[in-house]
């Protein structure tokens, strides 16, 4: 996944409107019309909430006899996963060095006391 394309998932899913659509799909696939249901706006306005996450790749629409059901592309997420994986490991190794040096300071420090302490 480019960086662009990364930037236009996490672009999509900075709506809470678009999050819910998402949350929702997750759970079954819908049309349009179902998922403006809840929404005090017009299907026309959930239509362009569905085109964002169309073109990010989240969402895809099929055809289903007259129905165009609304479907979540869940390896997208997958992709997302791994780029926020990456960076929460290194995130996870700096905090580990941080806590070794800590440790060695608190190490130095109880031994400069205990010598304090002997004279």
């Amino acid at each position: 996944m480019t960086e662009d394309r990364l930037s236009q998932v996490f672009s999509a899913l900075a709506d809470p409107t678009r999050r819910d659509i998402v949350a929702r799909l997750a759970a079954r696939d819908a049309t349009v019309n179902e998922l403006a249901e809840p929404y005090d706006v017009s299907v026309q306005a959930v239509s362009k909430h569905i085109r964002v996450l169309e073109d990010a790749g989240l969402v895809s629409r099929t055809r289903d006899a007259q129905r165009r059901p609304c479907h979540l592309e869940a390896e997208v997420f997958d992709l997302m996963t791994k780029w926020i994986e990456r960076y929460r490991r290194e995130a996870e190794e700096r905090f580990q060095r941080l806590d070794v040096v800590l440790e060695q300071l608190k190490n130095e420090e109880t031994g400069t006391q205990e010598k304090g302490q002997a004279s």
